[in-house]
């Protein structure tokens, strides 16, 4: 078998071992790319590795997270438009459980088309 790659060894006792090295990312991944990542590990490992070791894991990630936060954004604005929110200064409380429950709408949203797909 002829090994004509770029790679260097360390003797290791009886082996010789590849010298790797992993390129951490700059940014951290936010909610949307930890919850894909996770399902992908679960549910597709497949996937998961080989997009792992081709190094595509984390652009799709970033790609997942940015997709899913403006699609977050793009719901809550339709939903409060359908459904306009009580007055904030006179009821707050009436206020945060719309706007919470326009939330959780807006994620269930994201999560099936992006996240668990």
């Amino acid at each position: 078998m002829n090994m004509s790659s770029n790679l260097s060894y360390t003797q290791t006792g009886d082996y010789l071992l590849p010298n790797l090295t992993l390129h951490q990312p700059k940014t951290p991944l936010g909610k949307y790319g930890r919850l894909r990542r996770t399902y992908l590990m679960n549910h597709r490992p497949v996937l998961y590795n080989t997009m792992l070791l081709s190094g595509s894991l984390y652009p799709h990630l970033m790609e997942v997270e940015q997709t899913a936060e403006s699609r977050m954004r793009q719901m809550m604005t339709e939903l409060l438009a359908k459904n306009p929110a009580p007055d904030k200064e006179q009821n707050q409380m009436a206020w945060v459980q719309h706007m919470n429950s326009l939330k959780a709408q807006a994620e269930e949203l994201v999560l099936n088309e992006l996240i668990y797909s």
